[in-house]
């Protein structure tokens, strides 16, 4: 059984008379056309409120007129909003979808297979590599031991060094970090090998922020000559030892600044 509000929200057929002639006074099928559209408008409030309150109080067909006359403003307003929210609508269709850009990241890995030596003792000498593994935007540049990064950016630093000391007794080597030539405070570590043919790998990591086209050395020096950097060759079933391995990579926002 259809409702009184199934009714309102239906649209009254043309055949259905504005005046019903069996009382003289608006029909009831029309009525609740007129309170589903006229709902809450300000418009036209005296007659709205007549009809909405006592419809059988409305006898003047003037008076319906001036009502409808209300609707015809209330449409074509209705008609100005529908078109500007469906040209929104469309303007924001073919508006090209924003997405964040991706940054390249960039790595670096790189070895040497050689055997470092130290000249004399207390004296600072910068690791070498002659190898590139991995690279984007990270590189070896000229000297070998240096290692740069052409985008601004933090970039975690790991190294791992394969330390042998053949001079007999204990001593030390010492490394640190040193960018654009000068040593970057409180980067040094000390390590102590024991005893003739005492191996050790040192290993750890910075974490640094670079300027566009910086460039940095791993330093090192040692209290005997006998100490070394160790690279030994493939030996089945051990592939062979690098004397350094070094890997750098950008610890960034993925997106673009």
């Amino acid at each position: 059984m259809a409702t009184a509000s199934s009714i309102a929200a239906a649209i009254t057929p043309p055949r259905v008379p504005l005046i019903d002639p069996r009382t003289g006074q608006i029909d009831r099928t029309w009525y609740l056309f007129f309170y589903n559209l006229f709902n809450g408008s300000t418009d036209n409030t005296d007659v709205i409120s007549a009809i909405l309150q006592r419809p059988e109080s409305i006898t003047d067909v003037s008076q319906i007129e001036q009502a409808l006359q209300s609707l015809s403003v209330l449409t074509d307003t209705l008609q100005s909003q529908v078109a500007t929210v469906t040209n929104d609508l469309q303007a924001l269709a073919l508006t090209p979808v924003q997405t964040p850009t991706l940054r390249q990241r960039r790595y670096g890995s790189f070895y040497d297979t050689t055997t470092q030596t130290a000249a004399a003792i207390n004296t600072a000498y910068a690791m070498t590599f002659n190898t590139t593994d991995l690279s984007a935007g990270v590189y070896i540049g000229s000297p070998t031991s240096r290692i740069y990064v052409d985008r601004a950016g933090v970039y975690n630093l790991q190294f791992s060094a394969q330390l042998d000391n053949n001079g007999g007794g204990d001593h030390v080597a010492w490394i640190w970090l040193r960018v654009n030539g000068t040593d970057v405070p409180n980067t040094a570590g000390e390590v102590r090998l024991k005893g003739n043919d005492a191996e050790l790998v040192a290993a750890w990591n910075f974490l640094y922020n670079f300027k566009a086209d910086d460039y940095f050395q791993l330093m090192w020096a040692v209290g005997n000559t006998g100490v070394q950097i160790k690279a030994v060759a493939a030996s089945a079933p051990v592939p062979g030892i690098p004397s350094v391995i070094l890997t750098v990579t950008d610890n960034i926002n993925p997106y673009q600044d």
